[in-house]
């Protein structure tokens, strides 16, 4: 009994060192030589270029999975832009340091394009049923179809129980929701609190693209959505679009794609409001072209 003890203290002081594959055949051998019936696998899927609001849906995977996997990888599929997925930052090594700040024995599966695609680099066609019609889906054509596959080949190969995503990409919680539910996939979708710079910006990967004066000046975004939220109160769906959309007007260095209020279930936008509904607002925005998007839950 006190060498058992000895044992399970020195694994508390020594955990186990953070293993990262590059194959989908080896993380599921590894996987399936670690798990058993009582193991619950959490799942932190990104694209890399990793922040505190990847960090902070790693720490809930922790703190509710024995075993937790995180993978970086940039998906072809879901850019319509080849001059975006050229640009998108990869900074695979400093993505692992950064891991290891809040959890050294994650398990990191970093795959090539064609470990993921096996030579055929296309997605699926999928019915949401309609949730990508609005929104990211009427300006990036084809971008829901190539996030429904990369997510659905994941949960394939890692089988969590439970997969994070952040509620920043509010749109795509909902459709890999809708897509779990349609498939029958055996996964838990849990959405996370969005994770804010300190003048209020949504942290994304893509600020890494800006310049100190555009990240400041970006503040503008959540300042807009919270005057939203604000002005949701007491006037119409129409005033407050006509607000957001002069608020970028007078900003030379910003472009207002879209603003939106929506119903958060079905994402179709809110003609009249109603007390039995839950709303939310959207927004996507230029910056010297660099696009961010952000919401906000309104009621």
């Amino acid at each position: 009994m006190q060498l058992f003890m000895k044992i399970v203290s020195l694994q508390l002081i020594y955990p186990k060192p953070m293993r990262i594959f590059n194959t989908q055949n080896e993380l599921v051998s590894y996987l399936t030589s670690v798990s058993n019936a009582a193991t619950s696998i959490g799942f932190v899927p990104t694209m890399g270029a990793l922040h505190e609001g990847h960090l902070s849906l790693i720490k809930e995977a922790k703190s509710h999975n024995s075993i937790v996997v995180v993978s970086i990888f940039v998906n072809p599929t879901q850019f319509n832009n080849a001059e975006d997925l050229a640009k998108y930052p990869r900074t695979l090594e400093k993505d692992i340091e950064i891991i290891k700040t809040v959890s050294n024995n994650s398990i990191v599966y970093a795959p090539s394009v064609d470990d993921i695609y096996e030579g055929n680099t296309v997605s699926i066609h999928f019915d949401f049923d309609g949730l990508e019609n609005q929104m990211e889906g009427k300006f990036r054509p084809g971008h829901f179809d190539g996030v429904g596959t990369i997510v659905k080949r994941l949960f394939e190969i890692v089988k969590p129980n439970n997969a994070y995503f952040g509620e920043k990409d509010f749109q795509q919680l909902q459709i890999i929701k809708k897509m779990v539910s349609k498939l029958k996939m055996p996964v838990n979708v849990i959405g996370c609190p969005i994770f804010r710079e300190a003048n209020g910006l949504a942290m994304s990967s893509r600020n890494e693209r800006l310049s100190s004066e555009e990240r400041t000046n970006a503040a503008i975004i959540f300042k807009s959505l919270t005057q939203a939220k604000a002005l949701f109160e007491t006037k119409s769906i129409e005033e407050i679009s006509e607000f957001v959309t002069q608020t970028f007007h007078n900003q030379i260095d910003f472009e207002l794609e879209y603003f939106q209020i929506a119903d958060e279930e079905t994402l179709l936008p809110c003609i009249e409001k109603k007390d039995s509904k839950k709303y939310r607002a959207f927004i996507a925005v230029f910056v010297n072209n660099i696009r961010l998007i952000d919401t906000i839950s309104l009621n």
